[in-house]
């Protein structure tokens, strides 16, 4: 197995390196700009931009990778709904550029997905339930979906997660589990919305589910997750309380009591029974992950 992975800057793109390096599997790691990693040897990274068709090509003739787990995205849901032409490149384009050149050269193509497709009526989703965005950000994930979806071409898989958290080195944005640690340590008065509910995500769970599916082969959509939902106000309360952190500042509030461009769907969390079942994949507990932060 070689893996080219996309993103590898990101939190996930360094876990999937940290756990391809641990496991002896060759692997390729591509982000655009240089190396932020500093536990990714320079001679497994290249820089790649992943809108643009000619490097694609390139890179994939050089490094002739067997899989492409894609994490690469615009994950800024609010920037997404500010700049629709941006996500859209990025987000849907792109997917099509690099899944057309791996069906060229037959190559397992793994694109990271996330549980906003859904409108959050029903949450605890599976993986078959019908999608229904709600922003932009969301649409361009749906459209992303779809390129693999309706392609002759059957050897993919799609990852949907949900709020993915932990440590690296230099990223670009903080996650949420971390931004609630250091807006609690500041002890500013915070508004914590108590009616949106997602499954918060461990990325080294996350990272350990995107390889299996790999190595085994497996095709299809598959949800990968946390163990649990909670609202975002229990989430907050939950780091607050194991690190003995003040959380008096800390103030309930509605979806609609705050400003925010992209509409977010209000409860999650996935049905995790597929991916139990034919990855054995059994995610850590928020409570489990937080002394290793």
């Amino acid at each position: 197995m070689r893996v080219l992975i996309t993103g590898s800057n990101g939190l996930l793109g360094q876990k999937l390196v940290r756990q391809l390096t641990k496991n002896d599997i060759d692997f390729l790691a591509t982000s655009q700009g240089e190396n932020r990693n500093t536990n990714c040897p320079a001679n497994r990274y290249e820089t790649l931009d992943i809108c643009d068709s000619i490097q694609i090509e390139k890179i994939l003739d050089t490094y002739r990778p067997t899989h492409i787990i894609h994490t690469a995205a615009i994950t800024n849901v609010d920037f997404c709904e500010l700049n629709p032409e941006a996500c859209d490149q990025v987000n849907h384009k792109a997917v099509r550029l690099l899944f057309e050149a791996g069906i060229k050269r037959k190559v397992h193509f793994q694109l990271l997905s996330t549980d906003f497709v859904f409108d959050g009526q029903k949450g605890d989703y599976k993986e078959n339930d019908t999608v229904n965005p709600l922003s932009l950000y969301a649409a361009s994930k749906v459209n992303a979906e779809q390129v693999l979806m309706s392609s002759n071409y059957k050897n993919w898989s799609i990852v949907r997660t949900i709020i993915v958290y932990g440590t690296a080195e230099n990223l670009s944005r903080s996650n949420l589990i971390y931004w609630a640690k250091e807006a609690l340590e500041s002890g500013k008065p915070l508004s914590i919305v108590d009616d949106q509910f997602r499954a918060p995500t461990w990325a080294d769970d996350l990272a350990w589910g995107c390889i299996r599916i790999c190595s085994l082969d497996k095709v299809g959509v598959y949800h990968l997750s946390g163990p649990k939902t909670f609202s975002i106000y229990e989430i907050v309360m939950k780091v607050g309380a194991f690190f003995g952190l003040d959380v008096s500042p800390v103030k309930r509030s509605t979806s609609d009591g705050i400003q925010q461009p992209a509409k977010r769907p209000p409860r999650t969390g996935f049905d995790l029974s597929k991916s139990t079942r034919e990855l054995g994949y059994a995610p850590q507990t928020l409570e489990e992950t937080f002394s290793k932060l």
